[in-house]
């Protein structure tokens, strides 16, 4: 992300518990590079392609990213393998954040350690609160799911150390913020 852009306006995308890696990125993509930027891209594309088919398309047809901007889930969201593409095709397809109950350690340190999501998570069950394609806004400040139509507030809880992390594009940008590390010429 790289910079403190704390709000995020969009629409969402709901997913049940238990969204695995393999249904996040199927295993077939993972020789997509993502320092490549046509195939950070098409990683991107592929993006949520191992949903089963009832779920609505996350990306149209001849689409390269998706219409939604934050995703809603349950329980366990990322667990499965220790997939470090999971994040980033989240990410090039247009997710800014991932609103889940709980996540898999390892998908959680992958948003952080990247920057390129936020990984909120929700005190309760949100995924029936909205509809697909809600337009909603996060303030990951402030920790909060607003839904706009209605502007009913969902509290949220809170990033903490991992915030500005996140915010200053994952833990290499942080270091260089901080002064931990030199910052690149």
């Amino acid at each position: 992300m790289g910079n403190d852009n704390s709000i995020i306006i969009g629409k969402v995308y709901i997913l049940d518990d238990n969204i695995d890696t393999d249904l996040i990125i199927p295993a077939e993509y993972l020789n997509l590079v993502p320092t490549i930027p046509d195939e950070y891209r098409k990683l991107g594309s592929y993006a949520l392609s191992g949903l089963p088919n009832n779920y609505a398309r996350f990306i149209k047809d001849w689409q390269v990213t998706s219409e939604y901007s934050v995703i809603v889930a349950g329980k366990n969201f990322g667990c499965g393998s220790s997939r470090e593409h999971a994040v980033t095709a989240l990410a090039a397809a247009g997710i800014k954040a991932v609103v889940a109950e709980s996540y898999a350690r390892i998908f959680f340190r992958n948003a952080v350690a990247t920057g390129e999501l936020y990984p909120m998570e929700s005190e309760k069950t949100l995924r029936n609160a909205f509809k697909l394609g809600t337009q909603i806004e996060v303030n990951t400040n402030k920790g909060t799911i607003t839904d706009i139509a209605s502007q009913k507030v969902f509290k949220l809880k809170p990033l903490g150390a991992v915030g500005p992390v996140v915010a200053a594009g994952g833990i290499f940008g942080y270091a260089r913020a901080t002064g931990m590390i030199s910052k690149k010429k």
